[in-house]
């Protein structure tokens, strides 16, 4: 049932708020990228030389701005924009046939909203696409290779598996970000219209009546083609193996250029590959998370993991094609160090969570005390969650400050992360408290006396 507009819980500054967020996130999207390529903070090709912070020359800006090669790369180029358009189409249809065919473990997921207790199966097996995918792209790429009989004839063309050409990638990622956010906004468009089929189940928080809101946040709580989970399936595969797949078309192409691979290209590609391999061996996790559970499947998920996480979570390996810091071994173990404490916090965190919600009374986390809530849940107040609220998502900062850090620091653009995750976090913290606030009532804020830190123990 709509909550009547005057007493709707807005979030993101509510339509006008999330209008603004459909325009610039895109924006900054391709800025980043931009960025990422120059090295530093440029506005030069962006806006005019003129420009000063008068609101008279702001549609001068604009102008300039919509007719940057950052705004539409390659627009005047039909040809790679094609390209472009037609491998995110086959990625995306290559990894859906990679759900649907590879064997999984089927898995029921939280129970829906509205006190049925009904559960939906998930098809669990992102872990094999993900190798499946590296396997494909080192020694299954087809293509065609013409080839001459030796007896003067016409040559004839034959199909030849091997390496896929990752530099491509690497020659086209900004036209490959603007394409992707077109489908974003397609996709979005798609299912949006869908959500007003009879008997689907909305998700509370994207079901105001006020369209623009609604589009970003989501209408449809589990929008799905059958068994096809749209959510479940764009939280991880597209957009994470994607990332990874970025980042070795940047070492592929610093290789190219060099000869060899930098100690920071080969740190990148390591950390930020175990975090995408540890999120989908870890997939079922998912299930329990607000994305899945409570948030609809609008713009807001789909371009965040679609086109945010792939292209922006990949920034650091494109500055350092160009801009590599050359750093000192020493530096390189430091931050090794960093990545390190930041995994074993997220990853002990995060397991203990999982072990304690699947048997409270195995041996692991049989020692752990917590808070029996008028609910029938258990809230952990020991152990990793004793120490604070959100202490998997300090690990998880800390992992992401030492992917900024193999950057050197001469730079800010390869720190936005750091910066905006941080940003992210916070707001997502928020966004948890309150709805533990109205899920638990007074159980929560005894929780909270017991467990009074969210992010660092004795600090925050």
């Amino acid at each position: 049932m709509t909550k009547p507009k005057d007493s709707f819980d807005y979030e993101f500054g509510g339509p006008l708020g999330t209008l603004a967020t459909m325009i610039f996130l895109p924006l900054i999207t391709l800025l980043l990228t931009h960025w990422a390529s120059v090295g530093r903070l440029e506005f030069d090709h962006i806006l005019p030389s003129s420009c000063s912070s008068s609101i008279v020359l702001l549609p001068s800006a604009i102008n300039t701005f919509i007719h940057s090669s950052v705004l539409c790369p390659s627009c005047i180029d039909v040809t790679i924009l094609q390209s472009c358009a037609l491998v995110i189409l086959l990625w995306f249809v290559f990894q859906v046939a990679l759900e649907r065919m590879l064997p999984c473990e089927t898995v029921m997921g939280a129970p829906l909203p509205g006190g049925s207790g009904n559960r939906l199966p998930y098809r669990i097996n992102g872990h094999l696409a993900f190798w499946v995918t590296l396997l494909v792209l080192d020694v299954a790429w087809p293509r065609w290779v013409d080839v001459n009989d030796g007896k003067g004839g016409m040559a004839s063309s034959v199909l030849v598996f091997g390496r896929a050409p990752l530099t491509w990638l690497y020659d086209h990622h900004p036209t490959l970000a603007f394409v992707t956010i077109l489908w974003t906004l397609l996709l979005s468009t798609y299912l949006h219209l869908k959500s007003f089929g009879k008997g689907l189940l909305l998700a509370a928080g994207g079901n105001s009546g006020n369209p623009f809101y609604d589009f970003f946040m989501g209408r449809e709580l589990n929008p799905r083609w059958g068994t096809f989970d749209w959510k479940e399936f764009c939280e991880l595969r597209p957009g994470l193996i994607g990332w990874m797949i970025l980042n070795l078309a940047m070492m592929s192409k610093q290789y190219e250029r060099l000869g060899y691979v930098t100690g920071s290209m080969i740190l990148i590609n390591s950390f930020q590959g175990l975090y995408v391999w540890d999120a989908l061996y870890q997939e079922r996790a998912i299930l329990t998370t607000m994305d899945i559970t409570t948030d609809g499947f609008g713009f807001m998920l789909i371009f965040g993991d679609l086109a945010w996480v792939p292209f922006t979570y990949s920034l650091q390996s494109r500055y350092l094609v160009d801009h590599d810091p050359h750093l000192s071994w020493t530096t390189l173990a430091a931050i090794v160090g960093v990545n390190i404490i930041g995994y074993l916090i997220f990853r002990g965190a995060n397991s203990q969570k999982d072990a304690f919600r699947r048997d409270p009374n195995s041996a692991e986390v049989s020692h752990l005390t917590f808070l029996q809530t008028k609910r029938g849940t258990k809230l952990l107040t020991s152990g990793w969650w004793g120490m604070a609220r959100k202490i998997n998502y300090t690990g998880d900062w800390i992992m992401g400050l030492s992917w900024c850090m193999v950057c050197g620091f001469e730079s800010i653009v390869p720190y936005y992360y750091a910066i905006y995750f941080a940003i992210l976090l916070v707001h997502r913290s928020i966004r948890d408290d309150h709805m533990c606030q109205e899920k638990y009532g007074d159980d929560w804020g005894k929780y909270k006396s017991i467990v009074p830190y969210r992010f660092i123990p004795g600090v925050f």
